[in-house]
């Protein structure tokens, strides 16, 4: 079996868009040399919704193993506060905090554990799942384990590796949700803080950040959007309407657009996508031979 059938057995395996395959000489092996050749123990993934992140973490991890690496993903989304916490916290500090995803609705003390378990822990330890259709942290009985930490853990999410705003860019609302429902701005000055100190914590374990950026966030609510009619095909349950998804967009759009802004600076390898997603030529920051 040729490199590109198995490439295509697993894209099929995983169920995959078949047309993937298109990108593995121009973008997956050029990314597998470079991690093959740098060997980060902790590699971030980061991109806005939709763009793509649990697709690369998935492909890298199926080339990596190729070469012999044992690799495990873990989302920013499996470290949420359960319900219950989420809905403590929306009453002592902000009701937005109720809505899952903004920093400071994650369980950081949960994952600085994980990293801290990877890079010099040994034995056994289980990665937390949430599932999303009932917005809530799984069973630990459904936590998958792993029998010792990984060569290597891919830590994707949408916030992941992101710095804190300016204070002077907080004092004027950008959307509708902020201007209704923020107007004194307590809830993202308290996301901020929370993104300026614990989350920096946590971003400083990353020996190197992979950035997929999103030609603007006006995209964003279309790549979500084909996420949600992907989960209404499947007859997945909490699947939102579009006045339902635009809204919860608006709790991330502040920091996506500062992410676009900015995380270009820190990333190792920047993936640029077009409106489409489809990705365009790897920009390294430092040269790959």
């Amino acid at each position: 079996m040729t490199t590109n059938d198995a490439f295509a057995a697993f894209l099929e395996q995983s169920v995959l868009p078949a047309e993937l395959i298109d990108f593995r000489e121009s973008l997956y092996q050029p990314l597998t040399d470079w991690l093959l050749r740098r060997r980060p123990r902790i590699l971030g993934i980061q991109g806005t919704q939709g763009s793509g992140k649990s697709t690369l973490a998935a492909v890298l991890k199926w080339q990596l193993e190729q070469h012999g690496l044992s690799v495990a993903i873990l989302s920013i989304d499996d470290l949420y506060l359960p319900l219950a916490g989420r809905q403590r916290l929306a009453q002592e500090r902000h009701p937005l905090l109720a809505t899952r995803g903004v920093p400071g609705t994650h369980d950081l003390a949960l994952g600085e554990a994980i990293l801290h378990w990877v890079r010099l822990g040994k034995g056994p330890k289980a990665l937390p799942r949430f599932d999303k259709s009932r917005d809530d942290r799984r069973p630990e009985a459904d936590w998958p384990v792993l029998p010792q930490p990984p060569d290597m853990l891919i830590f994707e999410g949408w916030c992941i590796g992101l710095s804190a705003e300016p204070e002077t860019a907080l004092a004027e609302p950008i959307n509708a949700l902020e201007r209704r429902d923020d107007a004194q701005g307590e809830w993202r000055r308290y996301v901020n803080a929370q993104l300026a100190g614990p989350y920096q914590r946590l971003f400083a374990a990353l020996d190197a950040l992979i950035v997929l950026r999103a030609p603007g966030f006006e995209q964003v609510f279309n790549w979500r959007r084909r996420q949600e009619e992907g989960l209404r095909t499947r007859g997945g349950s909490g699947v939102m309407n579009d006045d339902q998804l635009r809204r919860f967009i608006q709790h991330y759009e502040r920091l996506t657009r500062h992410g676009l802004a900015t995380l270009g600076e820190r990333a190792d390898v920047l993936i640029p996508l077009d409106d489409q997603q489809r990705p365009g030529q790897p920009q390294w920051r430092e040269p790959t031979v």
